[in-house]
C-alpha cells in the first residue's frame, strides 16, 4: 500500500510573532533551516518509494507561496487543496481521505503538520514503517513523541496493552497538563507527548468518521467531489466545506476510536510552538545564546536573537527573547514568549496590520516591499519571477512610475506595450489600463513611485489576470 503523505498548512502562526504573521505564517518560513518548514516536511517524505507526492492542505491566501516554495524546491505535489475556510484538522483530514481513497482505495494516509521540526529523520522513517503495519491491518495510528521532560505545552497519550513491534494500544488521549501532572507521567513511564502525525488507511479513516463525526465525513467528501481545478488547485466545494463542524482529528475521531495504535518515537521532535523551542533547539554560543543575523551580543546570557534587517546589540541581559523585523522590535522574558499571541490579539483589537502583514508582501507574480511613504507619495519595490504577470488593471486615483532596476519588462500602458532594460523607465497615468510583465528568464527587478490622493491597495481594477482572481472588480493587487 503506497502512503500518501497529507501535509496540513492551516495555521496562523501567532506564538512566532513578529516574524510569523497571518498572511506568512511559521510553516512559510525558513526558521531552522535556509528552506521554509512546510518544504522541508514534504522533503523528509520525498525520494523513497513508499511514499507518493504529498498532498498539501491550505487555505487560499497561500497558494501561490507554497506552490512557488515548492518548485523552487523542485518538488511537485500531487494536489493542493484549498479549504475556502478553516475547520480544524478532522474536516481537512476527511477531504485527503476522500482524495486518496478516489484514487488507490487501498491507500495509507500520513497526516503531518507543516510547521513541525524532526532531528532524526532517519528514526521518523523508522517509525512510520512500524506505523504502516498497523494501519495496513486498520488501525488508526498516532506517532508518540516519547517525552525529555514535564512538558505542560503538549497533549499526552497514555499507552494501552503492547501491541506488535513496540507499539501500543492507546488506552487514552489527555489535555495539557499542569506541572505536577506532567512530572506524574514522567514517573509513570507510560506516556508520551502528542504530536499530532497520524497514519491510516483512507477507508477506515472515513469509515471511523461515519460513525463518530458523520457530519465531518459527508460534507468534506461532498466538497472533494463538487471542487473545481483552478490552475493547479483543487478548491473545495465552500457550501459543503463551511458546514463541516471545525473539530480537531484528535476529539472527533482518535479519542472515541476503539482502534487507535500508538508508536512510540524519539526522534528530535518540535512543533517549534514558541520563540524558546527554537532557542532549545538553535546552536548555542559559549554564554548560551542563539543569535542569528547582525547581532552584537556583549555581557549577554542565554538569549535568544533574531536580526532580519538591520544590526542589534545587547549588552548585559540575560534569558531574553529578542526579535527585529524591520518594522516591529519584540523584546520578551524567554519564560512569557507563550503570551506573544496576548500582543497580537491585542493588534488586532485596534486595528492594527502589524499581526497580518509584513513589509515584503507575497502575491503569486513575486512580492513587492514598502521603501517610503508620505503625504500623497509611496514608494516601493517589486520583484516579479520570470515568465510571471501582474493582472492588465487601472488606478482610479493614483498616478505610477516604474524605473528597472534589473531584468527586462515588457510593460503595456493604454494601447502601448514596449520593452525596457535596466535602468529605464515609464510613467502610468491616473485612469490608465496597465500591466507589467517579466518576459525573462531572471527575477524582474522594478521601483514603484505612486503620487496620488489616495495610495491604498484597493484602488484596482481588473480586467484580466493569469491567476484566476477576480476581474472586474476593485481588489487588492
Amino acid at each position: 500500500m503506497t502512503i500518501y503523505p497529507v501535509i496540513l498548512s492551516g495555521g496562523v502562526g501567532s506564538r512566532l510573532w513578529p516574524v510569523s504573521r497571518s498572511l506568512f505564517p511559521k510553516q512559510l518560513l525558513p526558521l531552522v533551516s535556509d528552506r521554509a518548514m512546510l518544504v522541508e516536511t514534504a522533503l523528509r517524505v520525498t525520494g523513497d518509494g513508499a511514499f507518493a507526492a504529498p498532498i498539501v492542505v491550505s487555505n487560499e491566501e497561500h497558494r501561490f507561496i507554497i506552490a512557488q516554495q515548492m518548485r523552487d524546491t523542485g518538488l511537485v505535489p500531487l494536489a493542493h487543496l484549498l479549504e475556502p475556510v478553516g475547520r480544524n484538522t478532522a474536516p481537512a483530514a476527511a477531504a485527503a481521505a476522500a482524495y486518496v481513497q478516489a484514487r488507490d482505495p487501498e491507500g495509507l494516509v500520513l497526516l503531518l503538520p507543516a510547521d513541525h521540526h524532526i532531528r532524526d529523520v532517519a528514526a521518523f522513517h523508522e517509525a512510520i514503517a512500524r506505523g504502516a503495519v498497523l494501519a495496513r491491518a486498520g488501525k488508526l495510528v498516532t506517532f508518540g513523541i516519547v517525552p525529555t521532560g514535564p512538558e505542560t505545552g503538549y497533549g499526552y497519550i497514555r499507552r494501552g496493552q503492547p501491541l506488535d513491534d513496540g507499539a501500543f494500544a492507546v488506552d487514552r488521549f489527555v489535555e495539557k497538563p499542569d506541572l505536577a501532572t506532567a512530572e506524574a507521567y514522567l514517573a509513570s513511564g507510560g506516556y508520551d507527548w502528542n504530536a499530532g502525525i497520524f497514519l491510516f488507511r483512507a477507508d477506515r479513516i472515513l469509515e471511523e468518521m461515519r460513525a463518530h463525526c458523520p457530519a465531518i465525513a459527508a460534507q468534506a467528501a461532498m466538497a472533494v467531489r463538487k471542487g473545481v481545478r483552478d490552475l493547479d488547485f483543487l478548491r473545495l466545494e465552500a457550501a459543503s466545506f463551511g458546514a463541516c463542524p471545525s473539530l480537531s482529528i484528535d476529539y472527533a475521531v482518535m479519542e472515541h476510536t476503539k482502534d487507535a495504535a500508538v508508536v512510540p518515537v524519539d526522534m528530535g521532535w518540535s512543533d517549534i510552538g514558541s520563540w524558546s523551542a527554537l532557542w532549545e533547539i538553535g546552536e548555542k554560543d559559549a554564554k548560551g545564546n542563539v543569535v542569528t543575523g547582525d547581532v552584537i551580543a556583549h555581557e549577554t546570557q542565554d538569549c535568544f536573537v533574531r536580526a532580519e534587517t538591520g544590526l542589534v546589540a545587547t549588552l548585559g541581559v540575560e534569558n531574553l527573547v529578542i526579535v527585529e523585523t524591520g518594522d516591529v522590535l519584540l523584546v520578551a522574558a524567554r519564560d512569557r514568549v507563550q503570551d506573544v499571541k496576548k500582543v497580537v490579539e491585542q493588534l488586532a483589537a485596534a486595528g492594527r496590520t502589524e499581526h497580518e502583514a509584513h513589509n515584503r508582501v507575497h502575491r503569486p507574480w513575486g512580492y513587492y516591499e514598502s521603501l517610503n511613504s508620505g503625504e500623497r507619495h509611496q514608494v516601493k519595490h517589486l520583484m516579479v519571477y520570470p515568465g510571471a504577470s501582474l493582472s492588465l488593471q487601472l488606478h482610479h486615483r493614483r498616478a505610477e512610475h516604474w524605473v528597472v532596476v534589473s531584468g527586462t519588462a515588457r510593460v503595456t500602458v493604454g494601447d502601448e506595450t514596449r520593452m525596457l532594460s535596466e535602468n529605464q523607465s515609464t510613467y502610468i497615468p491616473v485612469g490608465t489600463r496597465h500591466r507589467l510583465e517579466n518576459p525573462g528568464p531572471e527575477p524582474l527587478s522594478i521601483i514603484e513611485v505612486q503620487s496620488g490622493d489616495y495610495l491604498g491597495e484597493d484602488d484596482i481594477v481588473r480586467f484580466d489576470d493569469v491567476y484566476g482572481r477576480d476581474t472586474n472588480a476593485s481588489a487588492a493587487e
